[in-house]
């Protein structure tokens, strides 16, 4: 879908489809005042018939209105402009472009997005951001996959000479959506087919296709030789081989520090032989939606030409059972030169990237950020409205908050306090791999148990649940500062 910025006036711009608002209580927006003039109060005498009323993400579709340019009018309730949020603002575009996607037009104008109560440049990265959604279908396995709607361009209509960063703005949310496409793509895909080896393919892809990129895959051999015994055990019960896949994006100067990236990518969680639950396990082929969004943030700042080096690592396994699966007892050494004791074989995750984040050190990063599905004592904290956020960097974690309510992603930070380390202090290893139920969130992420580096972990929320405790097991003395 196309976007573009545009001058006009309501009644005269030629398009399929003319977007304006009605706010509560019937009034018009100024752009559907233009509207109902043109038409001699043909919007007027609609809207005194109560078929709007302009509830907020409302919309009412209107056929051959006389005296405009416009094939169709769309009208879409704004509701009272004093209860304006970024929640009402995206429902709003929501409704508008479901609206517009049921249509057989093959273009719009948008006269509606500076009534939102929002800036334009949020507005309009809003507006491209929600049309990708939207028009989005996860069917590419069907048969016969449901065909995609007529909508190929829009035009976001403004009064005055649209600004530079307007311009910027719907570039950088094309480029956006683009990537969250292609982490969608690969979340929904089945576990068959999205492997470690297809996602190591698909960063090669992304290398191929942006001569910025750099992409390198480790083999298991290439990690053992690396000492990634965590890593490893998750993935020796399956005959899919782990990929520990890299890529290297160089916008900025080669003395610029890097950005790194950690994307969890388990591409399917059975819980190993601590198994989950039959029921729903097929969403576990989400667990490598860390993996996925790495991908697609890679795919964006290449297509942004960010002027920034980020680096993205992806350690990529599956966790199945078999004779050859790790078992709860088993004891392995990290590529930190740590045990770990591992008593839940479902606590995966942070077991393949301790040894991601160990690796990720050898860029000598400015920060890092792990992206992962980690744990469903998440959920339990925070529902599923919220993404938990856990840093010993206060300072990144204001920024990762404020971006995230700045595009209405949300996220809560939750403590690192020194006080939960001995939940994973172990009798017969430096540590074990599950602190219990009480603060699930916070001690699975291995960024809680280090301080060393400056690093981050988004722990998304996920449907697995939380690896139970061992309420037998003795609390052995507390160790040093780093454990991770």
């Amino acid at each position: 879908m196309e976007f573009s910025i545009k001058q006009g006036s309501p009644e005269k711009l030629h398009s399929g489809c003319a977007v304006v608002g009605v706010f509560e209580g019937g009034k018009l927006s100024g752009a559907a005042q233009a509207l109902d003039r043109a038409s001699k109060h043909h919007l007027g005498g609609i809207l005194a018939r109560g078929d709007m009323s302009g509830k907020p993400a409302s919309t009412l579709l209107l056929h051959n209105v006389p005296g405009i340019a416009a094939e169709r009018v769309l009208l879409v309730g704004l509701g009272n402009p004093k209860e304006a949020t970024d929640k009402s603002a995206l429902e709003i575009l929501r409704a508008t472009f479901r609206a517009l996607q049921a249509t057989q037009t093959k273009d719009a104008a948008l006269f509606c997005c500076g009534d939102l109560g929002r800036d334009a440049v949020w507005a309009a990265k809003q507006a491209v951001l929600v049309a990708a959604e939207t028009a989005y279908r996860p069917d590419s396995q069907k048969s016969k996959p449901e065909k995609p709607g007529q909508l190929k361009s829009v035009a976001l209509v403004t009064p005055d000479k649209p600004a530079a960063a307007l311009k910027a703005a719907l570039d950088q949310a094309a480029a956006i959506a683009r990537g969250m496409g292609l982490t969608k793509t690969l979340g929904n895909l089945p576990p068959n087919i999205c492997t470690p080896t297809y996602l190591a393919a698909q960063a090669r892809a992304l290398a191929k296709a942006h001569k910025t990129i750099e992409t390198t895959v480790l083999e298991e051999k290439d990690m053992q030789k690396l000492g990634m015994g965590s890593l490893l055990s998750v993935t020796s019960g399956s005959a899919q081989p782990a990929k520990l896949i890299t890529l290297e994006y160089g916008g900025g100067g080669k003395k610029q520090k890097p950005v790194v990236l950690v994307g969890k990518g388990i591409t399917f969680d059975s819980g190993g032989i601590s198994l989950k639950p039959g029921a729903e396990m097929d969403e576990m082929k989400y667990d490598m939606s860390g993996a996925g969004s790495v991908l697609g943030v890679l795919q964006a700042v290449a297509e942004m030409k960010l002027p920034l080096n980020v680096v993205g690592v992806i350690p990529a396994c599956e966790n199945l059972p078999s004779g050859t699966a790790t078992k709860p007892g088993d004891i392995v050494t990290s590529m930190s030169g740590q045990t770990i004791e591992i008593l839940n074989t479902d606590a995966e995750g942070r077991l393949i990237l301790c040894d991601a984040l160990t690796y990720a050190a050898k860029f000598d990063p400015d920060v890092v950020v792990d992206i992962a599905t980690l744990t469903g004592a998440c959920v339990i904290a925070l529902g599923h409205v919220t993404s938990g956020l856990l840093s010993n960097r206060d300072d990144l974690a204001k920024e990762l908050l404020a971006a995230g309510e700045q595009v209405y992603d949300r996220a809560w930070q939750l403590p690192l306090y020194e006080e939960y380390q001995p939940q994973l202090d172990s009798n017969f290893a430096d540590m074990q791999n599950i602190g219990g139920r009480a603060g699930g969130t916070i001690t699975s992420p291995p960024p809680a148990s280090c301080r060393a580096s400056p690093r981050i972990t988004a722990g998304r929320t996920s449907t697995s649940p939380a690896p139970p405790g061992n309420p037998a097991k003795k609390k052995a003395q507390p160790g040093g500062p780093c454990r991770c």
